[in-house]
């Protein structure tokens, strides 16, 4: 309890009712008045959420913060939160990430503001009622909400193409969803009328429905990952979507097709998990290696980063399914820190972006010289992005190659490819936008980032490097839910 109320109530709805005191505001006439309640909210929402760490139990293996309340009586459907090692990382990630959204978006968002604003807030709660959901149904209603906040975000403040890129983001992700739907109403017949989650961990489910479900699992969470080759939307979604919309969709919604693994495919199918387990390792290298050398050859800043997060989070389902500790703490490990830098990277294509309007690469040239403090905070984050030692960015990447190399060799090499690729393509960019000699007249007018934008990026490479130097803190958190996964899907022989 917070205030007298529950804590994960509190964080998911906090959020949602100041996003509707933000809509609330009415038109652009009161858009400051909007900016100031959405930041205070936000900054409300995190202070809230920061209870969930000082409070957990990093030694129990149960679900902490539950709260259980009858629904929909017809259904036996239940308002049931909780939340583990796993979930509650990510709601912490979730609602760091919002404040800063906001922030990001307070001088250059300035039609709909009210809108724009309560939009990121309501998903933001939204998000939050995923990641501690516990019943198969309130989940479901909680992740496909998620997709009219980030749909009207790219439809209404995004680019050229802004409804095409809006449309193919909400088909694939509804179409995925679906299949998901029907698996939950299939457990709930099997198990007696249950759509408690935690009830499906226990089914002793045959092989045969246990892959049928796996298959529609699988089919909901690539694609939010996105796993290749359902990935195609992503970079029309990025390319497309304001800068506050690109770090809401790599920093958070990708991390729900993660988290799905590990709360729904795992633990109620483990024997379909392993058995197909090879096909998620193949897909998983191929998204690390293939999508990597596709991300060589963009034009496009914001497209180039787009194609690093479908490589950086193969990371994410391969070391899933190695099926031990390091693989999926790894995984875990690399989903936080791939919030923060590709979270700082496509704010850093914003700055200049904001500025000259063009996201080409070959636009920009010589912008340390106009930039300096800018540069450096960018090379930080590129540096990070390319899993330099001493970053986040290395931190997961080389626990999860580790994992890989207790299985395979080859697994392990293949997946170590990232530190080339990822090296060469973000090294490739960095040094074309921002090293020679200023090459374009629009660079010549540029000017250093301002106290709000260095507040944001400061924020940033704080949690970059205190992740990347001193990562215990948020393992520690994990061990005892990582270990109790392993134990009922069956630890790695090896």
């Amino acid at each position: 309890m917070l205030f007298g109320f529950p804590l994960l109530s509190l964080i998911i709805w906090l959020p949602i009712l100041a996003g509707i005191s933000v809509l609330a505001t009415g038109g652009d006439r009161n858009a400051q008045l909007a900016r100031w309640i959405a930041l205070i909210g936000s900054l409300a929402g995190l202070l809230v959420a920061i209870p969930l760490y000082t409070r957990f139990d990093p030694l129990t293996n149960g679900m902490q913060f539950v709260e259980y309340r009858l629904w929909i009586e017809h259904f036996n459907i239940h308002y049931h939160l909780g939340v583990d090692g796993i979930a509650m990382p990510l709601i912490l990630l979730n609602c760091f990430t919002t404040p800063l959204v906001v922030i990001a978006g307070w001088e250059v968002i300035s039609k709909r503001v009210s809108q724009y604003m309560g939009a990121f807030l309501i998903m933001s709660g939204i998000v939050n009622g995923v990641f501690s959901s516990l019943d198969a149904i309130l989940f479901y209603v909680f992740w496909e909400a998620s997709l009219i906040p980030m749909f009207l975000i790219i439809g209404v403040w995004g680019g050229a193409n802004r409804v095409y890129a809006a449309i193919k983001f909400f088909l694939y992700t509804l179409l995925g969803s679906l299949l998901m739907l029907v698996a939950f109403i299939y457990l709930y017949r099997v198990s007696g009328g249950s759509f408690s989650i935690l009830d499906y961990h226990q089914l002793p489910l045959p092989l045969a429905p246990q892959i049928l479900i796996f298959i529609a699992f699988l089919l909901a969470f690539a694609v939010k990952v996105p796993m290749w080759p359902v990935h195609t939307w992503l970079p029309d979604a990025h390319v497309e979507a304001p800068t506050g919309g690109s770090v809401v969709l790599a920093a958070i919604l990708l991390k729900m097709g993660g988290y799905g693994f590990l709360r729904f495919s795992l633990p109620i199918v483990p024997d379909a998990s392993h058995q197909l387990s090879g096909m998620m390792i193949v897909l998983s290298l191929l998204a690390v290696v293939y999508i990597g050398l596709v991300a060589l050859v963009q034009a496009d800043m914001k497209k180039l980063i787009a194609y690093s997060s479908v490589s950086h989070m193969g990371f994410v389902t391969l070391g899933f399914f190695m099926f031990n500790a390091y693989g999926i703490e790894g995984a875990m490990v690399q989903m936080i820190s791939h919030g923060f830098i590709s979270a700082a990277m496509f704010l850093c294509v914003g700055v200049m972006y904001d500025r000259l309007h063009s996201r080409q690469i070959a636009d920009y040239g010589g912008v340390a010289n106009k930039m300096p403090v800018f540069a450096a905070f960018f090379m930080l984050f590129a540096m990070a992005n390319a899993g330099l030692p001493g970053t986040s960015g290395f931190v997961g990447e080389f626990m999860v190659i580790m994992s890989a190399i207790k299985v395979n060799f080859w697994y392990a090499f293949l997946a170590a490819t990232t530190l080339i690729t990822g090296a060469a393509y973000t090294l490739w960019m960095y040094k074309r936008v921002i090293f020679g000699a200023v090459a374009h007249p629009g660079v010549e007018g540029l000017k250093d980032i301002g106290r709000r934008e260095t507040l944001i990026l400061a924020v940033l490479a704080a949690a970059v490097l205190g992740m990347g130097l001193y990562p215990l803190p948020l393992m520690e958190v994990m061990h005892t839910t990582v270990d109790d996964l392993l134990t009922h899907v069956g630890r790695s022989k090896l």
